[in-house]
């Protein structure tokens, strides 16, 4: 991928990472309760560590414990990571992992608002983490794997960096067939964070390949037109990488500011009536576990 292609995805996510979007926005408190946040979690944390990114809640399907060291993919403003930290206690720690500079300023002054003492950020890419062999109890990720143009690396470096019998918990977006050609080629189903999905069926193999077992990948019943909530922001997602074919070379702007040819949500709440996106997509929650031996 072109360093053109990753400072254009660094710019869009910037741009979210500078609005003003949090939890105090009705559309964006809405998207994530539509994806399974509570709103005793969201009125728990920084509200502008929600922005209305997400397309699961991976911290109440990864059995957390107090001690452990959780590492988050594509941490944004640090929603997973408060919600980690507080599982984790004080004897373990919350890290969290984002390519986009100003959405790890954005989390780190989260982190000090709140006073967490157990967090910590790092600007890194998740094929390239910068953490040691076998040092993490449990990966998750938040709507950012599927973005990754090679899945199959980010599997690797996950096992990498997990410890025998350590788990990783991801909340997604997979599909269930091939896109129809207009969703698949959209900048706006791009940053919804649907165009750049692969197949359940490739995903669960691409885990296995990996080194991963007892794979499962479970579709959450959740609805992906819940994206359609947050006025003037397009459903974006915080990825760390761009999809190989360069989807967002046609962007005109940050994806919460309109594109040349109109506003990008309304583009995608346009394609969300046309098409039934959750006939092809789906909302997946991904468990695999790396072996002990």
């Amino acid at each position: 991928m072109s360093d053109k292609v990753m400072d254009s995805v660094r710019s869009r996510y910037g741009a979210v990472a500078e609005s003003s979007l949090s939890s105090n926005h009705a559309g964006v408190k809405a998207v994530a309760q539509a994806f399974g946040y509570s709103s005793e979690e969201l009125t728990s944390i920084p509200a502008g560590a929600n922005m209305g990114l997400s397309c699961g809640n991976p911290t109440a399907i990864a059995s957390i414990r107090p001690g452990e060291v959780v590492v988050d993919l594509g941490s944004g403003g640090g929603l997973d990571v408060f919600l980690a930290s507080k599982l984790v206690g004080p004897q373990g720690r919350a890290i969290g992992i984002d390519m986009t500079p100003a959405m790890i300023e954005r989390a780190r002054a989260n982190a000090a608002s709140g006073g967490y003492t157990n967090v910590e950020f790092h600007l890194a890419t998740i094929d390239h983490l910068p953490l040691p062999d076998a040092s993490v109890d449990c990966v998750i990720s938040n709507c950012v794997i599927n973005l990754a143009p090679d899945k199959p690396a980010v599997f690797r470096e996950i096992a990498r960096v997990l410890k025998p019998g350590g788990r990783l918990a991801a909340s997604d977006i997979a599909l269930k067939r091939e896109l129809p050609e207009e969703l698949a080629r959209s900048v706006a189903a791009y940053v919804g964070c649907i165009a750049g999905a692969i197949l359940i069926d490739d995903y669960r193999d691409a885990l296995l390949a990996s080194g991963f077992q007892h794979v499962e990948i479970v579709e959450s019943g959740a609805d992906l037109n819940a994206y359609a909530k947050v006025e003037n922001q397009s459903a974006c997602c915080s990825p760390t990488m761009a999809s190989t074919s360069d989807p967002l070379s046609v962007l005109g702007s940050s994806c919460c500011t309109p594109a040349p040819d109109g506003n990008v949500h309304q583009d995608l709440a346009a394609l969300l009536s046309k098409y039934d996106v959750n006939a092809a997509a789906a909302s997946v929650k991904v468990y695999a576990v790396k072996p002990t031996a």
